[in-house]
């Protein structure tokens, strides 16, 4: 196996001299199973954890592996390594960890495209594929919208929907299919290029792992049958995975996300909603928030109808999040730059009494 095969390219091999990482074993995180993973090398696939040095120097999560990330390591026999680094990522998709706050959740890293995938029967939520846009932007990951299961809804709906998205959504492509008739692939195939990464987004039961078996011709993830109940495929992907198509894509599969929290998504809120960051260069007041300022131009273009409704209260909520989540994490840095200083005065403490004596 040659390491181009899995997206190895300049940009990783540059940064892989200028770290002074020759001497190790190079390879890319293919899955992660609490804090061990498994790196695929061209000495064949390795199970890995991280040194003490890595663990006791991060800062937070961002600061270890995850699926996609390509690292510096060395085996100790054929099939156990250590990581020693991270390679520097040119992409990583991330959202506000679940339980933790103030701190981040590595989704996947080196991603060139997110499939961003909601079935069209009941999972079809158009503020939920504005969320996934803007950390799609934010993390510099080209979009594409994937609607699913078109086969269970009649062609006018479909046709209904896929002209909403393309109204509030710009510029992104949005292909519908069926997995069942596999109606649309053609369309997805087109945009699936060789040593490229595709990262797959979506909740549970929308059809993603489905798509990929029928994208590889072969059952590389497990499905579920479909629930009569809900229509929807009990969806059983319990970790995320990285494996090469035949036509040489990159994939990596997610298990279903029922939360996905803002994070510092600034640049993604621009993005996704750049109507109204224009329009808010118009405003009376700088600092205007777009709710009660008198002479706010984005609040007059949602009354005459230039801007969706809900794509203006959905923006509102989301940078609410990003607001509360930036607040969050800069009071938990404070904390544990305060406890660091502590810590430190308390080793100098040690250090003196132990010289008096």
């Amino acid at each position: 196996m040659k390491l181009e095969e899995f997206g190895y390219n300049d940009y990783s091999a540059r940064f892989r001299i200028e770290n002074n990482s020759e001497e190790f074993i190079i390879g890319r995180i293919i899955s992660e199973h609490k804090e061990r993973y498994i790196v695929k090398t061209e000495v064949g696939d390795l199970e890995a954890e991280v040194t003490g040095n890595l663990r006791f120097s991060a800062q937070s999560r961002e600061d270890f592996p995850a699926v996609g990330d390509w690292v510096a390591l060395i085996s100790y026999d054929n099939e156990s390594a250590i990581i020693h680094k991270i390679l520097p990522r040119f992409s990583m998709i991330s959202r506000r960890a679940v339980g933790r706050a103030g701190e981040i959740q590595v989704i996947a890293a080196n991603i060139d495209y997110a499939l961003i995938i909601q079935a069209v029967d009941r999972d079809f939520n158009l503020n939920r594929l504005e969320r996934y846009l803007t950390i799609c932007n934010s993390s510099k990951v080209s979009p594409i919208v994937i609607l699913t299961k078109i086969d269970l809804i009649e062609k006018t709906r479909i046709a209904e929907i896929i002209d909403t998205v393309k109204t509030r959504i710009k510029e992104v492509p949005v292909i519908a299919v069926s997995n069942q008739t596999m109606e649309g692939y053609k369309s997805i195939t087109g945009y699936i290029k060789k040593n490229k990464t595709y990262c797959m987004l979506g909740s549970s039961g929308v059809g993603k792992s489905t798509l990929i078996n029928n994208l590889s011709g072969n059952a590389k993830m497990k499905t579920g049958s479909i629930s009569t109940s809900s229509n929807k495929g009990r969806h059983i992907t319990s970790h995320r995975e990285l494996f090469v198509l035949e036509n040489g894509g990159i994939f990596i599969d997610n298990p279903g996300m029922r939360e996905l929290g803002m994070a510092d998504s600034t640049s993604g809120l621009e993005t996704t909603f750049d109507q109204i960051i224009n329009l808010s260069e118009k405003c009376k007041y700088k600092n205007c928030t777009h709710t009660n300022e008198p002479g706010c131009a984005v609040k007059e273009a949602v009354e005459k109808g230039v801007i969706d409704r809900d794509s203006y209260t959905n923006y509102l909520k989301l940078e609410k999040e990003k607001s509360h989540f930036e607040s969050t994490a800069a009071e938990k840095r404070k904390k544990d730059k305060d406890l660091a200083k502590i810590l430190k005065n308390y080793k100098k403490d040690i250090s003196k009494n132990k010289y008096r004596k």
